[in-house]
């Protein structure tokens, strides 16, 4: 089957959507579908498209067996993947990716929420996926599992506190960072989610603050991934050309 020239966004939770990312497709005319699974267990996009975004949600990926939703999701990503479709996993989307792949998710030694910076590896340096980034740069965090990187996958940024950031297989890219998130996202998270603020000793006011205080540069980087992440999977991000009367 021929794919859609479309890209398939795969919005997991009301709380959770794509933030910038979005924004660059929208600002770019990029054809694209945003399906609410959470919002219609039964059923599950057929159409074959040309790439996926797979965005977050609380739930934990070790708890899939108990969401008919996420079990047709999982299924739906692993026959992506063995097609070549490109995928992008954003933190719950990175974890499916790896526990596709083989990798297992578990617990984080500590949660993360908040403004966090992480670290490019010698292979993510190199990466035309991260091309434009510095090797350390500002990230938004909200999570509590963390992934493996499955057996084939390089490793291409790490943190302090969770070591695996993001990982690349094949033509896939799983994030466990958030680069999306803007401060208003970040409002609405810390109201959904008030209670794992005390998990780690901050308030809403902290939380939302730390995001806006690196919300110029992680603003930024996420329309340059988005561009890379296009690019390397041949959609064209040009945005179409306008034209006036007279």
């Amino acid at each position: 089957m021929i794919p859609s020239k479309k890209i398939l966004v795969i919005q997991n939770c009301q709380a959770e959507g794509f933030g910038a990312y979005l924004e660059f497709l929208l600002e770019k005319g990029i054809d694209h579908d945003v399906f609410h699974a959470y919002a219609d267990p039964a059923v599950f996009p057929q159409k074959d498209y040309r790439a996926v975004l797979v965005g977050g949600t609380p739930i934990s990926v070790r708890e899939i067996e108990s969401h008919d939703f996420l079990k047709r999701e999982r299924d739906y990503l692993a026959a992506a993947l063995g097609k070549g479709r490109p995928l992008l996993g954003i933190c719950f989307g990175g974890q499916i990716i790896a526990r596709i792949l083989g990798a297992e998710v578990r617990k984080n030694p500590m949660m993360e929420i908040g403004g966090y910076d992480v670290e490019l590896t010698a292979q993510g340096k190199a990466d035309s996926l991260f091309e434009g980034f510095r090797e350390t740069f500002p990230v938004f965090h909200w999570h509590g599992d963390a992934f493996g990187v499955p057996s084939g996958a390089t490793l291409l940024a790490k943190g302090k506190d969770c070591p695996n950031q993001a990982f690349r297989f094949e033509n896939s890219l799983a994030l466990q960072f958030h680069l999306e998130v803007r401060p208003e996202d970040a409002a609405r998270w810390a109201e959904a989610y008030e209670d794992e603020l005390l998990r780690v000793n901050k308030t809403a006011e902290q939380v939302i603050t730390e995001c806006r205080e690196r919300e110029r540069t992680t603003r930024r980087l996420a329309r340059r991934l988005m561009k890379n992440f296009l690019m390397e999977s041949k959609i064209d991000h040009h945005a179409p050309r306008r034209t006036t009367d007279g």
